[in-house]
């Protein structure tokens, strides 16, 4: 089992989040890569691996948004065909905003429009990632079960 976790960070939560997640993944048995958004391509999406994550960091009170680093990504990825590839996606947040983890949904959806297949529910943890590292394993472990 291939997996790619691509992440985009402002502030570092969701790179540590990234790497939680990643532990999860290589703890149930995949061979895990990770990139930061700037360094991939659209094409990663399409790549050889049975399974790509997405994490960004929620932003937005008036309305949703992406993290910068995402926006010109999810601009990129239109057009690509990702033919029921499996994604999840996960993102750090603050439930005070309107929109808590609003960034799951927009990729979520962007995802499935795509055609991708999205295997796990996204992971939305509300401040910082640290505090959540059972539970953000659990839920890496759980997205690599689905696929077996």
């Amino acid at each position: 089992m291939k997996a790619l976790i691509i992440y985009g960070s402002t502030t570092g939560n969701t790179e540590e989040m990234a790497n939680i997640v990643k532990n999860g993944l290589e703890e149930a048995g995949a061979e895990t890569e990770m990139k930061e958004v700037t360094d991939a391509q659209p094409e990663d999406l399409t790549g050889d691996h049975d399974l790509v994550l997405l994490g960004c960091p929620a932003y937005g009170d008036e309305e949703n948004e992406l993290q910068e680093d995402f926006e010109e990504y999810y601009d990129q990825m239109n057009g690509i065909k990702l033919d029921g590839k499996s994604f999840a996606v996960f993102a750090p947040g603050d439930s005070s905003y309107q929109y808590f983890c609003g960034s799951v949904d927009i990729l979520e959806e962007k995802l499935a429009a795509l055609g991708g297949k999205i295997v796990q529910e996204g992971l939305r943890i509300d401040g910082d990632p640290g505090e959540y590292e059972a539970e953000t394993i659990e839920w890496a472990e759980s997205v690599i079960s689905v696929l077996k």
